[in-house]
């Protein structure tokens, strides 16, 4: 499944059912895999809640799946994705999961700094399910909208409100100050 959208903890999920007898690998680099030694040891959600540059407020869930390599351990084979499947029964008892939300894979090793990627590709190749992952970005919501990010041509940041205040400007010098009526008191 090649896609540049994120993937939901549904799609997900209904991709591991349909394949529980397959070894469970995640890619995290071209080339590289997590060692078939990983644990996954805990699934979070994560309800974000944020303001943009723009003043608009987002709502979004996050699932995230941690891996971890654990130091000396070998295995030839990585998890069977039915073992993954029994975890996330595990916590699904405890914590409903969000079946719109985003997924994301956390992992890090001595190699390679922990971060949270994107299921990119989900590949059958033999007897793998092979994860691969993209990394996360930073964004910008207003261009999502249309809008711009950054400065303008003309010097505008892109967090301006559309329409400046109109502010009306009184010429003091060319009233009496102090006669009834000329607004100065």
């Amino acid at each position: 499944m090649t896609t540049t959208e994120t993937i939901n903890w549904q799609t997900f999920k209904e991709k591991l059912l349909q394949n529980p007898g397959l070894d469970l690998q995640f890619q995290y680099a071209e080339n590289k895999r997590v060692d078939a030694s990983y644990h996954i040891t805990e699934i979070k959600q994560a309800p974000i809640t944020s303001v943009d540059c723009g003043g608009v407020l987002n709502k979004w869930t996050e699932i995230i799946v941690q891996l971890w390599e654990p130091e000396n351990e070998q295995q030839l084979r990585a998890m069977k994705v039915k073992k993954a499947l029994s975890i996330i029964d595990i916590v699904e008892k405890v914590l409903p999961l969000d079946k719109t939300a985003t997924v994301k894979i956390e992992f890090g090793n001595s190699a390679f700094d922990t971060r949270q990627m994107f299921p990119n590709e989900i590949i059958i190749d033999g007897e793998d399910l092979i994860i691969d992952l993209m990394p996360d970005a930073v964004q910008c919501k207003a261009i999502n909208r249309g809008g711009s990010c950054g400065t303008t041509a003309s010097g505008e940041e892109c967090c301006a409100p559309a329409e400046k205040p109109k502010i009306e400007l009184k010429n003091l010098a060319a009233t009496s100050c102090c006669t009834p009526g000329s607004g100065c008191c």
